[in-house]
């Protein structure tokens, strides 16, 4: 679409020449999401529509209880440490954001007053800031207001690099200045087109100041309320037993009106996706399971005569296998997997680019997922516009072997390849989950055939996903060759998805292994580019920009994409619960409820 094109629409729309709803369309016609439509509409000086909700009670509580069951559960309960899924969602029980995102994408109000707009003075129109409004009256559990002052102690807090915080990518290059009590600006140090990341969605989750103030920076994991959050969510807190149990109850002061609807909560973790669903849709046990990453055909005989269903929402997430650049076997200073080190095997492009041809994501789709799987060639697989068409994937274990033929990799006296002395023997790890050891050995067994050995290593997912810095066996440690999980998108833009990858976010021993960049990986040109489009306002350049990202780490097989995959969640019949395939299942838990 042309710029000249598309100024005139965005005119056209700001004068009420053009519905809102005509706009998106026309722009989804050419790849560009409702979402997308909205944020340029922002900068275009047409305020963001607020996302619908569909909450109908008319008073605070009176709903009984509500048990959620995750079969990973939260091993503590601070945003800003959450390197696994379940923390966040623990975390967003208590606390909140400015801000999160529904089903459609848009935008709904939590701590913030309005959406910030060029026509209300919150959104510069050169894109280099943007100014948020404070709800009034709102107060943290104990009693205490919730202020801007809360908001820029957070980007203090983050931004630190003694705090260690997973979230510093998002402050790190930002400043966060107080206008007055109930205003804050956010300062961008170049145009930036995606300006909802901080302070958005349940991982950027805000903390109060008056209780982690004494905590900042190497202090920040001696902090009491790491484990005992005060937040000023629907919910306060009652008790926590890490990877075992959450329980709330109703927050009488919530700053939403008639919200929320039950009386307690319980978020029970541990067990695997299969008994989770049983426990949901059979037995009704449950009124709610988390990421029911469970075989379709299992799904679909639970559902006959069931007091639940399986649900599901399409968003960006995709299952993958990541390569270890570094070398898992050799220590050096107390640490495994160290940036000092090569992978002796993946420094062969031939090796890497084998193991992509050894997946057949077709077989994986069909045998596994279902309905819940899409097949894919890339890691980043939404919003549409942003998904690239210059990748493809082929099964073959015949040019597979051919490529490591000629790459010099020779089958030895046990049928196992070598070259230069280093044979082909790879440790492959993942989380113990149904799926995942069906999928290891989908892919173990083509390895065997073109000459590969591969050993299979299964976590236990409330240590695999843990944030014990301690503990071997976390996913970001990395200590093995292969690892295979997902890693959702919580936000309808690759912003924050892709910006884990750049160098400046490997997970080291000196962070505390919290960088986001768990392979390791390091290439100029990807950094070059992620900052190129984070930067760029124009839309269509700005797609091309993270397309070229996805497709760098494509080709230079930094994942192997297993599977596009939709959010699967179990929920008991009555239960009105809202899930947006680009927000956390818990971000829109205030306008949860149950039908009569």
């Amino acid at each position: 679409m042309l710029d000249k094109e598309l100024r005139s629409m965005i005119g056209q729309v700001k004068d009420g020449r053009m519905d809102r709803r005509v706009f998106i369309q026309r722009l989804a016609a050419v790849g560009l999401t409702a979402p997308l439509a909205n944020q340029i509409l922002a900068l275009g000086g047409v305020a963001m529509a607020e996302g619908v909700s569909t909450y109908k009670p008319t008073k605070r509580g009176g709903g009984g209880a509500l048990k959620l069951l995750w079969w990973q559960g939260p091993t503590l309960l601070n945003p800003h440490f959450a390197t696994g899924t379940k923390d966040q969602d623990g975390s967003r029980l208590f606390y909140e954001p400015l801000a999160c995102w529904d089903p459609d994408g848009n935008m709904k109000l939590v701590l913030a007053a309005e959406i910030p707009s060029v026509q209300n003075g919150g959104l510069a129109a050169d894109g280099k800031s943007v100014t948020w409004k404070l709800k009034p009256g709102v107060k943290w559990h104990d009693g205490k207001p919730f202020t801007a002052d809360d908001v820029v102690f957070n980007w203090e807090y983050s931004k630190d690099p003694a705090t260690s915080a997973v979230t510093i990518a998002t402050y790190r290059d930002i400043v966060v200045e107080k206008v007055d009590d109930l205003t804050v600006r956010i300062l961008f140090n170049k145009p930036t087109p995606f300006w909802a990341d901080a302070f958005v969605g349940a991982p950027n989750c805000i903390i109060p100041k008056h209780l982690f103030d004494a905590y900042k920076g190497a202090k920040s994991r001696e902090a009491p309320n790491n484990l005992s959050p005060v937040g000023t969510g629907p919910y306060k807190f009652l008790e926590f037993k890490p990877g075992d149990l959450v329980r709330g109850e109703l927050n009488p002061d919530y700053h939403m009106p008639n919200r929320p609807y039950f009386d307690t909560l319980e978020m029970k973790g541990g067990g695997d996706a299969v008994s989770a669903a049983r426990a949901v849709i059979q037995t009704g046990e449950y009124d709610f399971g988390y990421n029911i990453q469970v075989e379709d055909d299992v799904l679909l005989r639970l559902e006959k005569g069931g007091k639940g269903k399986a649900i599901y929402a399409v968003g960006g997430d995709t299952e993958f296998i990541a390569l270890n650049s570094t070398d898992p076997n050799i220590e050096i200073d107390g640490e495994r997997s160290s940036m000092k080190t090569k992978h002796p095997l993946f420094s062969d492009p031939a090796v890497r680019k084998a193991l992509a041809m050894l997946v057949d994501r077709e077989a994986v789709k069909k045998v596994i997922y279902g309905r819940a799987g899409r097949t894919t060639a890339n890691f980043l697989n939404g919003p549409e516009k942003f998904v690239s068409k210059n990748t493809s994937w082929e099964f073959s274990i015949e040019k597979a072997s051919k490529l490591l033929d000629d790459a010099g990799w020779k089958p030895g006296a046990d049928g196992i390849r070598e070259k230069d002395g280093k044979k082909l023997k790879l440790l492959y790890q993942t989380s113990i989950n149904g799926p995942r050891q069906k999928t290891q050995a989908i892919v173990k067994q083509a390895c065997q055939k073109a000459g590969i050995d591969v050993e299979l290593k299964s976590v236990v997912a409330s240590v695999f996903f843990s944030s014990d810095a301690g503990n071997p066996d976390i996913y970001p440690k990395f200590y093995a060759d292969m690892e295979m999980f997902q890693i959702p998108m919580s936000q309808p833009d690759p912003s924050q998805h892709m910006r884990r990858y750049m160098s400046a976010n490997v997970a080291t021993k000196e962070n505390k292994w919290q960088g986001q960049n768990f392979p390791r990986y390091v290439n100029k040109e990807y950094d070059a580019t992620i900052l190129a489009a984070e930067g760029e306002m124009d839309p269509v350049k700005r797609a091309a920009l993270y397309i070229k990202a996805n497709d760098i780490l494509i080709g230079d097989t930094v994942f192997i994409p297993v599977q596009h995959r939709l959010k699967v969640e179990a929920a008991a019949n009555n239960l009105v619960c809202v899930i947006s395939g680009w927000a956390n299942e818990t971000d829109n838990l205030f306008d949860w409820y149950r039908e009569a």
